[in-house]
């Protein structure tokens, strides 16, 4: 009995410990937004940067014709205090609750530069909040989206498998 109590707490505490990762809902609207698609080919590896810097606004966005709605962030540049739009993925798959995000919190943002509609955004790989709170969207290797892989695959990612 003592053995399963151990067990069973250790499994929560890996749980507990593990990064939010967006994609709390199942089979989310992502039209447009399917890996190897229009949208999902703009990602590009070696365009890869880092920002910090506050959300200034949290933001619905569509960015090609025909796409499910996004959740973007609208993010003032700590440096030079320019206006940076983040794409964070399928507003059905996008949680920011998980991390309680919300305007005015300060972030460090990861992901790949890309133009979309004449725009340069960030389409992000994910968005930290504190050390040790962050929500992924993306595989930091080659920006596959949490969004296309299985509830298996996400749980492998998170476990770092």
């Amino acid at each position: 009995m003592r053995a399963l109590f151990v067990s069973l707490l250790a499994a929560v505490l890996v749980v507990a410990a593990a990064p939010a990762f967006a994609g709390s809902k199942a089979n989310p609207d992502i039209k447009g937004w399917e890996k190897g698609g229009e949208y999902d080919k703009l990602f590009d590896p070696k365009e890869a940067d880092a920002f910090k810097g506050r959300v200034a606004k949290i933001m619905e966005v569509k960015p090609l014709d025909g796409m499910a709605p996004g959740i973007a962030l609208q993010i003032e540049d700590k440096k030079d205090k320019t206006l940076e739009i983040v794409h964070l993925g399928p507003k059905d798959f996008v949680d920011l609750g998980s991390i309680g995000l919300k305007e005015g919190d300060q972030v460090k943002v990861v992901g790949a530069w890309a133009e979309v509609d004449g725009q340069d955004i960030l389409m992000a790989v994910k968005v930290k909040k504190d050390e040790d709170v962050q929500l992924k969207v993306r595989r930091t290797k080659d920006g596959f989206p949490f969004w296309s892989m299985t509830p298996e695959q996400r749980k492998a990612e998170s476990s770092g498998e």
